[in-house]
This record gives structure tokens, C-alpha cells and sequence, in this order.
């Protein structure tokens, strides 16, 4: 999956507080429900679009399904975020040169 679908995942608030709830903890669809104000569908629909971009993984045990964050699927995120490093240090050094000329 390229960075810019990662992204379009990442889009929608839903999935990113799940991720964030899930960063914590492995849990199930029912347990992640809880203080979401969407149906068990919904939460399903999530859930798949979030695995599907490889972002969450699951294991089942017995007849539930635990779901966790799979770090390897941010890798492409890393990888984008990686060319920009180097861009930034950079601009902020001569900004703050700038801002110390100015206050001369």
C-alpha cells in the first residue's frame, strides 16, 4: 500500500482514535465499541479497512477476534516522513537567523 492510501485511511477520525486505542492495547471489536457512538456493522467496516491497508492485524481465539496495530504497516509513513528529515532543520536554521537579524 503507498503512503498516500495509508493516508486516505488515516483520514477519517473514527479509525485514528481507534488506532490510538488500540496503540494501547490488543481488543475486540465489542471492547473497541465502547464510548463510539457507531454500530457493530460500522466498527466491522472500520476494522476491515484498517486491516486491509495493514495497518491492524488480528488473532482469533476461540470465537472472538483480538485486534492490534501492526507497526510494519506504517513502514511506507516512515519511509515518506524519512525524505522530509533533512528539510526541515534546515528552514528552521534560517529562520532563526532571520529572526535574530530582524531583532538587531
Amino acid at each position: 500500500m503507498t503512503e498516500a492510501e495509508i493516508f486516505k485511511v488515516l483520514a477519517d477520525p473514527t479509525r485514528r482514535a481507534i488506532l490510538e486505542r488500540l496503540a494501547g492495547a490488543e481488543m475486540t471489536a465489542t471492547d473497541l465499541r465502547e464510548g463510539f457512538a457507531i454500530s457493530q456493522p460500522a466498527m466491522s467496516q472500520h476494522l476491515a479497512v484498517l486491516r486491509g491497508a495493514g495497518l491492524v492485524s488480528e488473532r482469533r481465539e476461540g470465537r472472538f477476534v483480538n485486534y492490534r496495530v501492526d507497526a510494519s504497516g506504517f513502514a511506507p509513513l516512515h519511509q515518506w516522513l524519512a525524505r522530509y528529515r533533512d528539510f526541515w532543520p534546515s528552514r528552521i536554521d534560517s529562520l532563526r537567523d532571520l529572526l535574530k537579524e530582524m531583532d538587531q
